[in-house]
Parts: structure tokens; C-alpha cells; sequence
């Protein structure tokens, strides 16, 4: 277990890009406070409190309407803080849980009353043990039900291992960050130009042009990792979605300006219909409709 966290950034600057009326941040995160929502012992990493209203107050400032928030692998399935984080938000938030096969039909109905919206599988080994796809398939056939899709948090290096399970899956899938891109092949690179194939192939999937901070081989503003974010908005635009990632779990080095990231977007989705897709029409019809 990571003995510490590198703080979320303490001063984001004014972002110059203005987001379109009802914009979402699609993906995002509460921590604790630890006080109240203690960290899963199992925890692979130990973040730093930050809180509903530190989320609430960052949204306000950089322009947003909503939040997704959705469900960290440092609380596990102990989805409390995700719960009080949505009925505090007044309708302007949505969630994706993580849940284990032993959910009974009435937690996830509570769970679903509180405004979750999805549940998040982690195939990442170096942040959950790995969980058994039979265990999985259940869970998700468990959802289906609800109309609540599934969130994929996988690198598309894998995507050859991972095909045939993802496509057994009965709901939508969400991609969380793109599918992890190597910024080093390039997006001419094998596994980028496999990762479009398959978005073109199934219809029913869709991705997060998210943390480019993880990627970058060049630092803020991390244009080397706008032409992937581009091509995936402008190919796909009524399947994609754009999220801050705060407080940006687990980084390595210094947590990443928001205001920088959230003037990415005219660079992903340069004209005014593709960020409105992007922000509000694509989050909207997943999560409000």
C-alpha cells in the first residue's frame, strides 16, 4: 500500500475556455473525509481528503453544471461517500459504484435512488486484485436491469486478452481515459488504431478523453496528447465524454492544474457542437435521461 498521495493542486488557475450552459465533468472523485468515510483497508494507495464541497466548489469555479463521481479503488465497495456526495448535490450529480457480487436487489435499488447510474470494473493490476470475470458477468447482469452501464478502467494495450469478455457484457460500456494511450507509438501506433477499430465495431461503447496528465511525455499543457483526445471526439462525438479527474488518485508527481485541463477541451473538440456534445448533450442522455 502506498504510504502517501501527492495533494490535489491548491490554487487551479481561471480556466480562458467558457463552457457551454449544463456542462459535466463525467468523471471525478470524493475521498472521505477520512474521519467520517475511513479508506478500505485492502487499499492499494492512501489519498488525501478531498471532500463533496472542495468537488462542489471546483465545479463552480471552472464553469461546470454537474459531476459524475465516481467510485475510487481507496473505498472500495464502500460506497458512503459517493452516496452523501450525490444527495448533497442538490440533483446536479451522478454516480458509478463499485459493488461486489454479495449486493443484494435492494442495496443496489438504494444505491440507485441516490443517483448512481453505473458501476465501475478495474482492470488496472497495480490498483485492485483481480476480481473473476464469472463474478463479473454477474454483477452486470445484476445492473442490466436498472438501465445502468458499466465503466472500464483498462489499458487498450489488453484489448486482444479483453475483447471477448467485454463483448459478453450485457449494457453499455464507458472506457474510462481513453483506453490508456502510449503517447510514445503515436496515434498511428498499433494498439491506438486497434482501439478505434473496436470503438467503430461496437456501437454501444464509449470512451473518456480524460487524464492526459498520466500520458504525456511533455508535461502541461500536454498537447502531445491532444491529436488521440481530437480523433477519438471528432470520430466519434455522440460517444464520448470529458471529465477533470480530480483529485487525480494516485499520481506519481505533482497533481495537474485544472483550469489547464479544462482549456484543453477547445483543442479536443474544436467547434461549438462538439463541445456541446461533448459536455452536455453525450452525459446528459447516460446519466439525467
Amino acid at each position: 500500500m502506498s504510504p502517501g498521495y501527492i495533494p490535489f493542486h491548491p490554487n487551479p488557475s481561471k480556466p480562458s475556455f467558457t463552457p457551454p450552459a449544463g456542462a459535466v465533468d463525467a468523471h471525478c472523485h470524493v475521498f472521505g473525509p477520512e474521519a467520517v468515510f475511513p479508506f478500505a483497508p485492502k487499499r492499494k494507495y492512501t489519498p488525501c481528503d478531498a471532500p463533496k464541497k472542495k468537488l462542489f466548489a471546483l465545479r463552480d469555479f471552472l464553469g461546470f453544471d454537474k459531476n459524475v463521481i465516481v467510485q475510487a479503488t481507496c473505498h472500495d465497495t464502500d460506497n458512503r461517500a459517493l452516496v452523501d456526495a450525490l444527495k448533497s448535490s442538490n440533483g446536479k450529480a451522478k454516480g458509478v459504484a463499485f459493488v461486489g457480487e454479495d449486493i443484494t436487489d435492494a442495496e443496489l435499488k438504494a444505491l440507485h435512488d441516490a443517483g448512481v447510474r453505473g458501476v465501475r470494473f478495474n482492470f488496472i493490476k497495480r490498483l485492485v486484485d483481480s476480481t473473476p470475470k464469472e463474478v463479473m458477468l454477474r454483477i452486470a447482469e445484476g445492473i442490466a436491469a436498472l438501465g445502468w452501464h458499466i465503466v472500464i478502467y483498462f489499458e487498450h494495450a489488453d484489448l486482444e486478452e479483453m475483447g471477448p469478455f467485454l463483448k459478453s457484457l450485457p449494457t453499455t460500456l464507458v472506457f474510462d481515459h481513453m483506453a490508456c494511450p502510449n503517447v510514445r507509438e503515436g496515434v498511428e501506433g498499433k494498439h491506438f488504431q486497434n482501439w478505434l477499430k473496436a470503438l467503430d465495431a461496437n456501437k454501444t461503447w464509449v470512451t473518456k478523453v480524460t487524464c492526459p496528465e498520466r500520458f504525456t511525455l511533455a508535461g502541461p499543457p500536454y498537447d502531445d496528447v491532444v491529436p488521440f483526445a481530437r480523433i477519438i471526439t471528432e470520430r466519434f462525438p455522440d460517444r464520448v465524454l470529458w471529465g477533470t479527474d480530480w483529485p487525480h488518485p494516485n499520481m506519481k508527481s505533482e497533481a495537474p492544474d485544472d483550469g489547464v485541463l479544462t482549456d484543453m477541451i477547445p483543442k479536443i473538440a474544436p467547434t461549438a457542437a462538439l463541445q456541446r456534445a461533448l459536455l452536455v448533450d453525450n452525459p446528459m442522455r447516460l446519466y439525467w435521461s
